[in-house]
């Protein structure tokens, strides 16, 4: 249907964009598989192709990989997919209905993978990160005593809390038991089937964000030793370059001073590179971090948890384990940028103190050339006295062989009174010859003048 008015050509993304993230309702008892692959931010169509070839297998109707999106959810029969695809990691939460009893004995006991074709699941592209059952007791089943969980949960610590405002129990010890999965065991106190779905939900995102955020870990630790050796050498450096001062306002510094300044300054810019490529790697992973915890902390303030006694809450267990984590990478990434600062600084200034150093250099050279120019000028002035003496002694030659032959045919000329007289008109020719010379060559030499 055609509208009365122009429509934005992204009107329907961004209103779809506030659905992609949604929960399906869930009535218990029922069992969930849910997968967190990270696959990295490109190669959607892998796993859009990944999914259709599921679909295929259990006969579904495949739709086109353009109507995947980010969020897709089908009936499988005997299973019901949710896929979401994220920026770097793609989820399957695979939802099965449970009978009483066998929720009742081993919720455990049977996942709903089991459904699903081995070699689809060898071949899921990308690397697991969480992989977690979870099951949803209904309110008629009998209560879970504190040996049943024990047993449950391999005899670990558990943490739980009353959620969705009681009208929920949640337990969990957030381990990888021995099958590769966790576990986590939901109880419906009073649970529509919507505030099932919604808390089935939430509690996987708290565990697949507080997976994710926690791979910051590893690269702060690795990036600490790298970053604390270059914080030893920038001290070192910097210790080197105020030595180096105090003996250049002591004494005047030379070409050695400036050479050394060089191999100081040369050896700053590889601390330097190695700070920012320490910080090129892992920035992304650190900003990742931060941004997954914030949605942790999120859907832990949408649980709305109530202590059981006896139990730490997800919130405190998180909080004493996932915080400092998440915190160490926080203080990494300021560290990193607190480094480069310094190092930027501290090369800026040896720049500056190399320069001077070649500029007083220059200036030495040219005060040097200067006396040379002055001294050729001299000179040269020397020479043009010696050439106006010399050019006039070979005029007056030519003048006295002159006035010698005119008194040999009879004129009555006398050779020395003529030379005489010829000597001041000689020597100021010679003179100006050589001054009109010496101006047309400068002429020639600037044009400009």
């Amino acid at each position: 249907m055609s509208l009365p008015f122009p429509d934005h050509p992204l009107r329907h993304a961004v209103t779809q964009e506030l659905h992609v993230r949604t929960f399906e309702a869930v009535r218990a008892p029922a069992a969930v598989a849910h997968l967190a692959y990270v696959c990295g931010e490109r190669g959607s169509g892998v796993n859009v192709a990944h999914l259709l070839r599921l679909l295929s297998h259990f006969g579904v109707a495949t739709p086109d990989a353009a109507e995947v999106g980010q969020y897709y959810f089908v009936d499988l029969g005997e299973l019901r997919l949710r896929w979401e695809r994220h920026t770097e990691f793609v989820t399957y939460s695979f939802t099965r209905s449970l009978s009483p009893d066998r929720a009742a004995d081993h919720p455990f006991a049977k996942a709903p993978l089991a459904a699903l074709p081995p070699r689809w699941l060898a071949a899921l592209p990308g690397q697991v990160v969480t992989a977690v059952h979870l099951v949803l007791e209904s309110a008629d089943m009998p209560e879970r005593t504190a040996s049943d969980l024990m047993t449950l949960f391999g005899g670990h610590p558990i943490i739980g809390a009353r959620v969705a405002g009681g009208a929920g129990l949640a337990w969990s010890d957030l381990r990888i038991h021995a099958d590769g999965f966790g576990r986590i065991l939901l109880r419906d106190c009073g649970l529509t089937d919507t505030q099932a779905g919604r808390l089935v939900k939430r509690v996987l995102d708290v565990n697949t964000y507080r997976a994710m955020a926690l791979l910051g870990l590893p690269a702060a630790r690795s990036a600490a030793g790298i970053l604390s050796d270059a914080e030893r050498r920038l001290a070192e450096l910097a210790g080197r370059m105020g030595r180096g001062a105090g003996r250049g306002r002591a004494e005047a510094g030379g070409a050695g001073d400036t050479l050394s300044e060089r191999a100081m300054l040369a050896e700053l810019t590889d601390v330097a590179a190695e700070i920012e490529s320490v910080a090129a790697s892992t920035a992304s992973r650190f900003d990742a971090t931060a941004a997954y915890h914030e949605v942790v902390r999120q859907r832990l303030e949408q649980l709305r948890q109530e202590r059981i006694q006896g139990l730490p809450t997800f919130t405190e267990f998180l909080e004493a384990r996932l915080l400092p984590a998440v915190n160490t990478c926080m203080a990494t990434g300021r560290r990193q940028h607190t480094l480069a600062e310094r190092a930027a600084r501290m090369t800026a200034l040896l720049r500056a103190r190399v320069e001077v150093r070649l500029q007083e250099q220059n200036r030495s050279l040219l005060d040097s050339m200067d006396r040379r120019a002055r001294l050729q000028l001299r000179l040269q002035e020397t020479v043009e006295g010696l050439s106006v003496v010399a050019i006039s002694y070979y005029g007056l030659g030519l003048v006295g062989y002159l006035l010698k032959g005119l008194a040999e045919v009879g004129l009555p000329v006398d050779p020395v009174l003529g030379a005489m007289l010829a000597l001041p008109l000689v020597v100021g020719a010679a003179w100006i010859g050589l001054k009109r010379t010496k101006r047309r060559l400068h002429r020639d030499a600037d044009p400009a003048d």
